[in-house]
């Protein structure tokens, strides 16, 4: 894509953090904007704060997690707008704590939103993209889907897995020609607040949660990291907006980390031992 302005766009974790900047720039951009999020009060205010500087923008709450959900997400998007260019699957969760204590539904929860929320985003709004002739869709991964570290096992597959996703995604369409990419975001520390994502976690899901050190030292410990020296949203977002009219495939936000993949590769081809990086 060459041109953002009068293009409609979809994001979803619009609310707040990395979602809510991007929506931001996408209609600072020009687009029209849809923005989803399960955090219903957090949309209504993200969507006025829009509205009232003559953005064009609509929210729809969403439960990512659920394929439905998504196709109607789609539905509303094609009903208000009439087409859709611009898909940004950024929604995301994380829980942790050991894997010996880590319930099914822990599993299940994360992995609802951070992948199959992914596979549900592109099987649902590529064909629609395609129509359009001309877009782009943006998978919201981690560093920690390029290496893992402790305490966050189910965060780490579900990143791990949109990279693989993304990855096969942008070698079909570049073999396809058919005028629609895709990039992959993997953040570093980024000021937001996903380390308290639980706030959103329906109580059924959360019951069989066991807590742990491991838990509150990763809550404490992240939580300080990403607000003291995290980087802002804002700058991410306009790393997505340069990725999608460059047309690159990787968004790294912090320049580091290609050393730290550099180790990881050189590891491997080295002596098959496991490279910690960041992950200590």
């Amino acid at each position: 894509m060459k041109e953002l302005n009068g293009k409609v766009a979809v994001v979803t974790g619009a609310a707040s953090g990395i979602g809510k900047a991007t929506a931001t720039r996408f209609a600072e951009e020009g687009m029209k904007v849809v923005l989803s999020d399960i955090e219903e009060a957090a949309l209504e205010k993200a969507v006025q704060e829009l509205s009232d500087r003559n953005f064009e923008v609509v929210g729809v709450p969403t439960d990512v997690s659920r394929n439905e959900a998504i196709e109607s997400l789609a539905e509303q998007t094609m009903s208000e707008f009439g087409s859709v260019n611009v898909v940004h699957n950024n929604a995301g969760v994380v829980v942790s704590g050991p894997i010996e204590a880590l319930s099914l539904s822990d599993w299940e929860w994360v992995l609802g939103v951070d992948l199959w929320s992914v596979i549900y985003g592109v099987r649902t709004f590529l064909p629609l993209i395609k129509e359009s002739g001309d877009g782009h869709i943006i998978n919201t991964a981690s560093t920690a889907g390029l290496q893992a570290s402790g305490s966050i096992a189910p965060y780490n597959v579900a990143k791990f897995g949109v990279v693989a996703l993304t990855e096969t995604l942008r070698v079909e369409l570049d073999e396809a020609k058919c005028g629609v990419s895709a990039s992959v975001l993997c953040p570093g520390a980024i000021n937001t607040q996903i380390v308290m994502s639980k706030r959103n976690r329906d109580p059924d899901s959360a019951k069989d949660h066991q807590s742990s050190p491991q838990e509150e030292a990763f809550e404490t410990n992240a939580g300080a990291l990403l607000a003291q020296q995290g980087k802002d949203p804002a700058e991410v977002a306009g790393m997505i907006v340069n990725a999608i009219l460059n047309d690159e495939f990787w968004i790294l936000t912090h320049d580091e980390w290609k050393n730290v993949l550099r180790d990881r590769v050189d590891a491997i081809a080295r002596d098959n031992s496991l490279y910690r990086g960041f992950g200590g």
